[in-house]
């Protein structure tokens, strides 16, 4: 694993290939955040985008979420992976609002891991880009990437890898480091075919060492 200063120079090349990395998920509130990263599991920002366009036109409150049938709501977002699942859970997310939080999004990390269909990973997007509280949610890309690196160990859980992050990561870098290791895995050190003849990281990364050999 790599050391203390192997993990700032990291950060560091990061940042600088990445300096304006941020949320890829189009929102205009808290509330429609929430909607947008429920919706994106297994399944990429930008076809989540292309169907919030036009969900976000015609729902703007949990009550109009709850206005329709799940059929119909299911119909809006069949595009997506697992829809039926996420429309069921997007419609007991609105009525839970509604009841317990007067439709508004709470701030606190436990109550939104409290609504249906949003685990740590959401809840720790939700509260650092709508409310800018600290927090790194370890998606595909984040643990793809901890783990190429050395950051973590391969065998770690997707908590021991935020657990890890947490430790090793200025906290007030918590959001950017968050954003630029997704950046850094979905443009860069991608699942497949990553880049790693152009990588500056190259020589800190036994993966990817491992793969120029194999070449």
């Amino acid at each position: 694993m790599l050391n203390k200063n192997q993990i700032r120079y990291c950060l560091d090349q990061m940042g600088e290939m990445f300096p304006d990395a941020h949320c890829e998920l189009v929102h205009s509130n808290p509330f429609e955040l929430v909607i947008a990263v429920s919706l994106s599991a297994q399944c990429t920002d930008v076809l989540v985008n292309k169907v919030t366009k036009q969900l976000f036109q015609k729902y703007k409150t949990p009550e109009d979420y709850l206005s329709v049938s799940l059929e119909e709501l299911q119909q809006d977002i069949r595009s997506i992976g697992l829809y039926r699942n996420k429309a069921k859970n997007i419609q007991k997310l609105c009525q839970i609002l509604i009841d317990e939080y007067d439709g508004v999004i709470p701030q606190n990390r436990d109550e939104l891991t409290k609504l249906p269909g949003v685990g740590r990973k959401t809840a720790n997007v939700v509260v650092s880009v709508a409310f800018g509280i600290p927090a790194i949610a370890v998606d595909t890309h984040v643990e793809r990437v901890s783990k190429r690196l050395g950051f973590c160990r391969w065998k770690d859980s997707v908590l021991e890898v935020e657990k890890t992050l947490m430790k090793k990561v200025p906290m007030e870098e918590w959001s950017d480091t968050h954003h630029r290791m997704i950046f850094f895995g979905r443009y860069h050190c991608k699942a497949q075919n990553p880049q790693c003849p152009e990588c500056p990281l190259l020589d800190l990364c036994r993966e990817g060492q491992k793969r120029m050999k194999k070449k």
